[in-house]
């Protein structure tokens, strides 16, 4: 818990809710994994089981979750050349800083946001598991690494404890740890967001475009809510005292991209998730789609239809930035 409770945060139940939502993920991402729908070798690491099967719509899911994203993130730091920063808002049990080392994609420094409780677990893994920590030390200059509780900081990487909405506090804590306004920088969200009340996340959107002048916001979440699939979504989250206080942005794809358009963002895109799974490789998909049976591709079809990726622009520095969008199979990029 944070030493002062913050004015607006809902109960303790609703923020305990919300941090569970972290597990599920990590638990769905660890069964994709060891179906063998992509490979992360540093999940098992955070979640020792694969758990209780999941169904295959969920695992196609997370495969394009996971794809889209990387797709995204890989070509903006392809495009920075790596001098850049990267800031994963919420980013629970992520694996993407040591995904990135071992593809050399490393920016110059990735940082993770995250409640408390989330940041003591995640540094005490880093601790414990040699094959966590040997990657931090590979890129430090110093024998030490600055750790307690609730921060790890290395040249590379670092993790803070924040609550995202308190935007002031979490920034004084990421400027301590070097992060730098004059680099172009990559914030990155899943499923976060729609936790947080409109007022919250437009608060955070726009620290984020009035901050950095080159910047590049990826966000991966609910979208469509307003139709009866939608709504038992809600119903459903809502029965485990999850609520989703930001639905009403996630009403449609033009509510997504007037989040940004409205903080101040230059240009604004989004694509639901069954559009991005069919501009996902495709020897790839048919590869993940020999895996399991899936006997009703409708399914699927409504889940996708219900999450889309978002991302915003600015770029002041001209970097071409807004050409990393999604390729499309006759070549084109599918940008803003």
């Amino acid at each position: 818990q944070m030493a002062s409770r913050l004015p607006f945060t809902d109960s303790d139940a609703a923020d305990e809710a919300v941090r569970a939502t972290c597990d599920d993920a990590s638990s769905c991402k660890r069964f994709a994994t060891s179906k063998g729908y992509w490979s992360d070798p540093y999940i098992q690491y955070f979640v020792r089981q694969a758990g209780e099967r999941k169904a295959p719509e969920i695992n196609r899911g997370y495969y394009a979750r996971v794809q889209g994203m990387s797709h995204l993130l890989e070509a903006f730091i392809r495009r920075t050349e790596g001098n850049c920063q990267v800031v994963n808002l919420g980013a629970g049990l992520d694996t993407n800083f040591w995904r990135l080392k071992d593809g050399n994609l490393l920016p110059k420094k990735y940082f993770e946001v995250d409640f408390p409780m989330i940041v003591a677990r995640k540094i005490h893994n880093i601790k414990t598991k040699p094959p966590l920590s040997k990657s931090l030390i590979e890129t430090h200059s110093t024998d030490s690494l600055m750790m307690d509780g609730h921060s790890l900081d290395s040249d590379r990487f670092c993790i803070v404890a924040a609550d995202l909405r308190d935007v002031l506090d979490m920034e004084d804590k990421l400027k301590k740890f070097q992060l730098d306004p004059g680099l172009p920088t990559l914030f990155l969200s899943e499923c976060v967001m729609v936790y947080m009340t409109p007022e919250q996340s437009s608060r955070l959107v726009r620290w984020a475009s009035d901050t950095f002048h080159t910047a590049m916001f990826i966000n991966y979440e609910q979208v469509n809510m307003a139709d009866r699939f939608g709504q038992v979504m809600i119903e459903n989250l809502q029965r485990r005292q999850c609520t989703l206080a930001g639905a009403d942005t996630c009403q449609s794809l033009d509510s997504q991209k007037e989040r940004f358009l409205n903080a101040g963002w230059e240009s604004a895109d989004a694509l639901d998730m069954m559009t991005v799974y069919g501009l996902l490789p495709q020897e790839d998909v048919a590869r993940i789609e020999r895996l399991e049976f899936l006997d009703e591709k409708e399914l699927l079809q409504q889940l996708l239809q219900h999450y889309c990726i978002s991302w915003a622009f600015k770029d002041k520095l001209r970097l071409g930035t807004s050409t990393a969008g999604f390729q499309g199979r006759d070549g084109c990029v599918f940008k803003c």
